[in-house]
């Protein structure tokens, strides 16, 4: 890996908090010419971009923002969509048992239904924000997504010139806040046509050798044999190559009718394809082929388009 993607690796793999952010973005704008921030939108997202959407075939992303520390993983099986929908609910039981202890509690020392709902409510929901998402932020975060700026980082290296002049990079802010930094760069270039544009979205490829390509309907329609040519399965690697429809990844693609959302994953009986440890200390899978492969990948893919 080129140094910069080294320092990353080492250094810079916390940016939660402002200050972390900040940090970041300084060193970035000086390690890579033209990087610029475009800062807006709900909680003053900071976009880094390289490039210009308006005349760029191709978007090719990953969000930079990391995530607060959790005692479990946020478990993602993007085939198994009913196992994923209960592994989210059973993480949320307890604060829902807990609304309903104090909500009983509360009406019987105040008989009152909206001081009950209240008192019950908002402790709860504030627990449930600070375990998600407002927590000390995690202190390993290699999959989640220091893999993906670790991507981006090695395409704006190494491409050929010509090769990356067809394309605008784009590091989102506030992902794990709700696809909020890829929302504002939507909003803020519909003029410039992004919505047309095939976008290509990095998170969590570096634990497990079971990669995922989910692509649009748009994407499926246009793209798909492009991928299939330029991401085969070999070198140990399996490739799953799968329609938004029918597979669950919710990341920042999702906000993109051409979007097509990259991941590594493993495979377990009875789960199928799924991730683990995000969210987690135990974040510390990298594996490095899985950047080589995919920088590889995405160049084949870029010069074909």
């Amino acid at each position: 890996m080129t140094p910069l993607s080294e320092k990353i690796l080492s250094e810079y793999q916390v940016r939660k908090t402002r200050d972390q952010k900040t940090a970041f973005i300084d060193m970035m704008t000086q390690a890579i010419p033209g990087l610029r921030v475009e800062e807006g939108g709900f909680l003053k997202n900071r976009n880094l971009v390289l490039g210009d959407p308006a005349t760029a075939r191709v978007i090719i992303t990953a969000h930079y923002d990391t995530c607060a520390r959790m005692l479990l993983p946020n478990l993602i099986a993007p085939k198994n969509i009913p196992l994923s929908l209960l592994y989210s609910l059973a993480i949320c039981l307890p604060f829902v048992l807990l609304a309903a202890v104090l909500s009983a509690l509360l009406v019987s020392w105040t008989d009152s239904v909206l001081i009950s709902w209240l008192g019950s409510m908002i402790p709860a929901m504030a627990l449930l924000f600070y375990f998600f998402m407002g927590g000390k932020p995690n202190p390993h975060t290699a999959n989640d997504n220091t893999s993906g700026v670790v991507v981006l980082c090695q395409l704006i290296e190494q491409l050929p010139q010509e090769v990356k002049q067809r394309c605008c990079f784009v590091f989102f802010d506030n992902e794990e806040l709700g696809l909020l930094g890829s929302s504002y760069f939507r909003k803020r270039h519909k003029e410039d046509g992004v919505e047309k544009k095939l976008l290509v979205n990095f998170d969590c490829v570096s634990d497990g050798r079971e990669l995922l390509f989910v692509l649009s309907k748009a994407a499926k329609a246009g793209y798909e044999q492009a991928f299939r040519q330029a991401f085969p399965s070999e070198d140990g690697y399996t490739v799953h190559i799968e329609p938004s429809s029918t597979t669950l990844y919710p990341s920042d693609q999702v906000n993109f009718p051409l979007g097509v959302g990259v991941a590594a994953l493993k495979r377990k009986r009875l789960v199928g394809l799924y991730m683990g440890k995000i969210h987690t200390i135990h974040d510390t899978v990298f594996q490095r082929e899985n950047i080589q492969y995919l920088t590889d990948g995405a160049r084949r893919l870029l010069e074909r388009i």
